[in-house]
This record gives structure tokens, sequence and C-alpha cells, in this order.
């Protein structure tokens, strides 16, 4: 329990931090900050679950949720911190590919880049249509085509691994219950 303590956010940094102001005096009730196995277990399948289901404001957002249901706010928060810069691109490659398997598309890929973003309207060397509008229009029509296989995948993954993340939780902390009080049986039999 000390070991998680120290690798998760303190209560004041938590409070003063501009983000969660917001939350005002319902981030002072003190079952947020309680440490117990449903808490622990809630507040960090609230954070991966949207820590991959959505890529920006996943600790407000987590945090909301965690002080709505009750749950672990330090843990919710921590936890949200399953995508980060080094894990975003896999994450959400895999998601991709996840949610096109579903759906059944060809694995196509996401739609091709051009070599060059021309100004004008006509054909791109090599006789394909380019997008008019430059780089802003590729980047959206790049995300508009991969849209429902990530969306899809992105859910997939949020609500599987949310989920195996609260089970797992609960068994570790049940393991590390039964671990103890098998310890304090063998002393209380070897001090008989």
């Amino acid at each position: 329990m000390a070991r998680l303590r120290r690798l998760g956010p303190d209560r004041e940094a938590l409070l003063g931090n501009r983000w969660l102001r917001w939350l005002g005096p319902a981030l002072h009730r003190p079952r947020l900050w309680h440490v117990s196995r449903r808490g622990i277990a809630l507040g960090a399948a609230i954070g991966v679950f949207f820590g991959l289901l959505i890529p920006l404001a996943q600790i407000p957002v987590s945090a909301a949720v965690a002080v709505a249901l009750r749950a672990n706010l330090p843990a919710a928060v921590a936890s949200t911190l399953v995508t980060n810069p080094l894990t975003f691109a896999p994450v959400y490659y895999a998601a991709y590919r996840v949610g096109s398997a579903i759906l059944g598309e060809p694995d196509a890929g996401p739609p091709p880049v051009p070599a060059s973003l021309p100004n004008d309207a006509g054909p791109a060397p090599g006789g394909v249509a380019a997008p008019t509008g430059g780089w802003v229009e590729l980047a959206s029509d790049r995300l508009f085509g991969m849209g429902k296989p990530l969306l899809l995948g992105l859910f997939v993954f949020a609500v599987g691994f949310g989920g195996l993340v609260y089970v797992v939780v609960h068994l570790a902390w049940r393991a590390q219950v039964l671990l103890k009080r098998r310890r304090r049986t063998r002393t209380a039999r070897r001090i008989a």
C-alpha cells in the first residue's frame, strides 16, 4: 500500500490542479482518498477506460466519473496514463486493426498520403486527385477514413481492458489478503 501511495499523485497535487478545480468541494470527500479494494479497483478501471477511449481531457473526465461513482481518485487519475506519448501510436494502431477486423473491412490500412500537397484542386502527380484544403483537409480525410474502425477498436479496448483491470485488482488484493492471513496463522502456530 505504501508503494501505491508513493507512485500515485498525492492529495495536495490533485486538489491544486487547475483542471480539477471545477469539481470543488466534491474533491474533499474522504471516500475518494480512502484505500480500499473496491475504490482502487473501480478507480483504476475508470482511468484505464477513459485513458483508452478518449485522446484528450482524460484526467478531468475520469476524475469526474470517479467522484460520481465514489472511486479512488488518485487511482483513476494515475491509470489514465495507460496512453501516453510512448504508447499512444501503438495503442491506436492496434485499436484500428481490431476495429477493422470486427467490421470485416479489408486490411487496406489508412488512406494513403500523397507525395505533395498542391494548392490547387488539380490532380497530383501520378493522376491521383489531391485534397483541396492542404494538410488540414488531408489530416481530416485520413482521420475520417479511419473513423469507424478506430472508434470501435478503442471502445472494445476501453471496455475490455477496463474490466480486466477491475478483475485483476480485485484478485491481486484478495491474494494479498490471503497471504497475510496465512503468514499470521503460521506465526500464531509457532508461538502457541
